[in-house]
Formats: structure tokens, C-alpha cells, sequence
């Protein structure tokens, strides 16, 4: 019988860079008047699960920027390969317990539905056993299926992933029958601070190395990964197209 901890907090680490190789100045890029930080900083900051929300940065215009509006944030080193680096060198300048649970909010996904983020956490909270979550939805959009940008996912009946790919999974051997279901991957992650120690210590993994998804490196070194299914889709703003696009939509919701 497992033991659900009361005492265990729920903090959640924006990692923002400046540098991108497709949109420089990516967090402080306005949508609707305000930078995009902002926006991801407001609405996890209007979910009460969380007891934290501190933006993690190596550039000082992102952390100027931050805290111009009343948020909290660490300045980190400059050489992190990952987001997920950076998130775990936060973690230990925030001196986070290696109990609670670290929730990764990217900082280009302006638009998320606050729901996401209990989602993602609660696994963690309901098995302190479990090292790590994140989330997946089902693929609407077909154009999705072929498109490496986004990542797909196959896991098992107790919704532990099995694998993670840019290519379309799983493949349609008999094209005569109904396709399969096909699930992609938000980039929302939970993890137990102490497990989030110990996977950027670990070598970089053979799939992660040809897949370039970080992720796989958990796999492959024999740790569950909790996959949650949502019914929110999340925007990427990766270019200056999709910063249009979610302008739009939040004109539509105003």
C-alpha cells in the first residue's frame, strides 16, 4: 500500500534562454503588449497546486525582465545543453527538499490551460515511488503524424512510456486497415528533485543521441517514465508564425 506524503511541495521551474537559433529573444517576444515570460509566469502562478514559480535564466535582459513584473528568478550558468540541465541547477540554488516534485513549464508555451500541471504532478504526488510523468494527447491535426517536430510516443497498459520518436509510432504494417491512434508529447515534465539529480548525471543514451530527445536517456537507463493523457493541446511558439497564432487566440478568448 503506498503512502501519500502531505508534506511534499509542488515548485515549477521556467527554464528561459535568449539565444534560439530559430527566434532569438524568444521570452521577452510580446504577444498582446506583454512578453511572452510574462505569460507563462501568470498562469502558473494561477495554479494552486504550486507553492513556487521561479524563472531560470543565464541571460540578465530575461531576468531583468522577470522581475520588472514581481516574479521570481535564478540566474544559471551558460553552458547547459538542455532545459533540463538548467531546471536541475535551479533546483539546487533553490535548495528544493529531494522529495518534492519539480515541475519543468516550458517558457515558449504561452497558452497552456492551468489543468496541465496538476496532470503532470499528480502522479508523482500518488506514487513516491515514481521517478518521473509527463504528459501526452491524442493527434488531431493528421499533418502531425509525419512531422518530426513533433514527438510520439507508444506506452504500455499502466501508461509507463515505452518509447519516444520523431517518426510516426507505432508503424501501419496493413495500410488496408484503420489507422492507429497516435499520441504526441507536451513538453510538460514532472520529476522528484532527487531523480532529477541523478538523470543529468547520467551519459547521454544511445536513442537519445539519434533521437535528440532527452527523455529517452530515462528509458534507457531502466527508469519509469508516467505518461498522463490531457485533453489540452499546447502551443510551441517556435517562430514568429505561431507568436501570430497565439496572439489570435487570445484576441478570440478576449
Amino acid at each position: 500500500m503506498m503512502i501519500k506524503d502531505s508534506s511534499v511541495k509542488v515548485i515549477a521551474i521556467i527554464p528561459a534562454r535568449y539565444e534560439s537559433n530559430r527566434f532569438p529573444g524568444k521570452p521577452l517576444a510580446l504577444i498582446s503588449g506583454k512578453p511572452m515570460i510574462q505569460h507563462v509566469v501568470e498562469r502558473a502562478q494561477g495554479v494552486p497546486l504550486l507553492s513556487r514559480v521561479v524563472v531560470a535564466t543565464d541571460d540578465k535582459r530575461i531576468a531583468d525582465c522577470v522581475t520588472s513584473f514581481g516574479a521570481e528568478c535564478v540566474i544559471t550558468r551558460n553552458d547547459h545543453v538542455s532545459g533540463t540541465d538548467r531546471l536541475a541547477e535551479a533546483a539546487e540554488i533553490l535548495s528544493i527538499p529531494q522529495q518534492d516534485v519539480v515541475v519543468n513549464i516550458q517558457g515558449d508555451q504561452p497558452v497552456f490551460n492551468a489543468e496541465v500541471i496538476e496532470q503532470v504532478a499528480r502522479p508523482l504526488l500518488d506514487d513516491p515511488a515514481l521517478p518521473m510523468s509527463t504528459l501526452i494527447y491524442k493527434i488531431i491535426r493528421t499533418e502531425e503524424i509525419n512531422d518530426p517536430n513533433h514527438v510520439k510516443t507508444v506506452f504500455d497498459r499502466r501508461n509507463n512510456a515505452l518509447y519516444f520518436s520523431r517518426s510516426p509510432i507505432p508503424f501501419q504494417r496493413n495500410p488496408e486497415e484503420d489507422p492507429p491512434t497516435y499520441y504526441k508529447h507536451l513538453g510538460f515534465y514532472a520529476y522528484r528533485k532527487s531523480f532529477l539529480l541523478s538523470f543529468v548525471g547520467l551519459p547521454v543514451g544511445e536513442w537519445e543521441r539519434f533521437e535528440k530527445l532527452e527523455q529517452l536517456r530515462a528509458l534507457e537507463y531502466g527508469y519509469r517514465i508516467k505518461v498522463v493523457l490531457t485533453a489540452h493541446d499546447s502551443i510551441e511558439v517556435d517562430t514568429k508564425e505561431e507568436l501570430a497564432r497565439v496572439e489570435a487566440l487570445l484576441r478570440e478568448k478576449a
